[in-house]
C-alpha cells in the first residue's frame, strides 16, 4: 500500500498542535524530528548518550510527517491545514515561516522504520523505558517501562514526558492514587505503578491512545492497578457525583495526585476540575508548557487556590509541581 507523506517544516513550539491537527485529519501515523544539532544541551546525567551523525534541523524547529491514505489529495490538505496553523499565532503559539511538502512512500518506508531509534532509554534514577521489541536486562533496582507507543504520543524521549516521569519518582512515596489526564501511550501511568502507586485512572479523549495505553497496561501486567477511559477528567468527575464517589473507578476520589502532560492551553481549562479532584495536600504536576505559557500557567494555578512547590525545566519546556493547601 502506498500513502501520501505530508511534511510540515515548522517550530518545535508548535509541534504537537500541528500534530494534533493531522491525526484530527485522519492522517494513519504522524512522526516528529527535532532539531539534533550539537548546539543544544543535553542530559547525560543518567548515561543517555547521543549516536552520531546529528541532523541538520536548525535549532528549535522541528520537522513534522504526517501519513494519509493514497486516495487522500495532498493538496486538498495542506489546503485545509494552512489556516489552522495560522491561527496558533492569535495563542501565541508562533509556528515559524511554515513550509509544506508531499511525496507518494510505501508504508513499509514508514510504518516501522522509526523503531530502529528508539532504543531502552534511562529516564530517571530507577527508571527506564524499554521498547517492547528490544532485549535488555536491568540492572539493581532498575524498574522497566515496557513500551509499544503505536501511534500515539508518549515515548519518554521528548522533554515534557521526561519531566513528568523525573518528577513523579521525586514525589510518589507509595500507596497513591493517581489521575493521568491525556494518558497517551499510557506510560506515566505505568511508571507510576513502577514507583510505588497504588492504582491509576489514565484518561484520554483519542481513542487510538486509548487503546495504545490499554495494551501498553497489559504488557506491564499492570491491569489490576491501571484503568483506561476515554473520557476528559470534568467527565470523570461529573460522573462519579452521579454514582458516589468510588462508583465504578480505579481510584477513589479525591485522589493523591494528578498529572497532565498536554498543552498549556488545555491545562489552563480545567485547572479548577484538578483541584477539586485532589485531597488537600494533593499533588498537581502540569506539564507539557512551552515557555511562553509560563506565566499564564503559573497565574491560572495560583488564581485556582494551589501553592507551587516547584518549577522543573528541559529545554524550553516546563513542568509545574503544585499542591492542594490544607485549609
Amino acid at each position: 500500500m502506498k500513502w501520501h507523506e505530508l511534511t510540515i517544516s515548522t517550530t518545535e513550539e508548535a509541534q504537537e498542535m500541528i500534530s494534533n491537527f493531522l491525526h484530527e485529519m485522519g492522517a494513519g501515523g504522524v512522526s516528529i524530528e527535532e532539531s539534533g544539532t550539537l548546539n543544544k544541551q543535553r542530559d547525560t546525567s543518567l548515561g543517555q548518550w547521543y549516536e552520531l551523525p546529528l541532523n541538520d534541523i536548525p535549532e528549535g524547529q522541528a520537522i513534522i510527517k504526517g501519513y494519509f491514505p493514497e486516495d487522500t489529495d495532498p493538496d486538498d490538505l495542506i489546503e485545509a491545514l494552512k489556516p489552522r496553523v495560522e491561527e496558533l499565532r492569535e495563542f501565541d503559539i508562533d509556528p515559524g515561516a511554515v513550509e509544506y511538502s508531499a511525496i507518494v512512500v510505501d508504508d513499509e518506508d514508514w510504518a516501522t522504520a522509526w523503531k530502529q531509534y528508539f532504543k531502552p532509554l534511562r529516564i530517571s534514577d530507577t527508571l527506564t523505558i524499554k521498547p517492547t521489541w528490544e532485549e535488555y536486562e536491568a540492572g539493581p533496582n532498575e524498574r522497566i517501562i515496557e513500551l509499544d507507543p503505536g501511534m500515539a504520543f508518549g515515548t519518554g524521549t521528548h522533554p515534557t514526558t521526561a519531566l513528568c516521569l523525573q518528577t513523579l519518582e521525586s514525589v510518589i512515596r507509595g500507596g497513591e492514587e493517581m489521575i493521568d489526564v491525556g494518558t497517551g501511550s499510557g506510560i506515566l501511568a505505568i511508571g507510576a505503578c513502577r514507583l510505588g502507586a497504588k492504582s491509576v485512572l489514565a484518561l484520554d479523549l483519542d481513542p487510538v491512545a486509548v487503546s495504545s495505553a490499554t495494551e501498553n497496561v497489559k504488557l506491564n501486567d499492570l491491569s489490576g492497578q491501571v484503568e483506561v477511559r476515554l473520557s476528559d477528567l470534568l467527565g470523570v468527575l461529573k460522573d462519579s457525583h452521579e454514582v458516589g464517589d468510588s462508583g465504578t473507578l480505579q481510584v477513589t476520589l479525591p485522589v493523591d495526585l494528578v498529572v497532565a502532560n498536554i498543552l498549556a492551553e488545555i491545562i489552563l481549562l480545567f485547572i479548577d476540575d484538578v483541584y477539586a479532584a485532589l485531597k488537600p495536600n494533593g499533588i498537581y504536576i502540569a506539564s507539557g508548557v512551552y515557555k511562553n505559557k509560563e506565566t499564564d500557567v503559573e497565574e491560572g494555578l495560583l488564581r485556582s487556590g494551589f501553592e507551587i512547590i516547584e518549577k522543573r525545566r528541559d529545554e524550553e519546556w516546563i513542568a509545574f509541581v503544585a499542591r492542594k493547601p490544607v485549609i
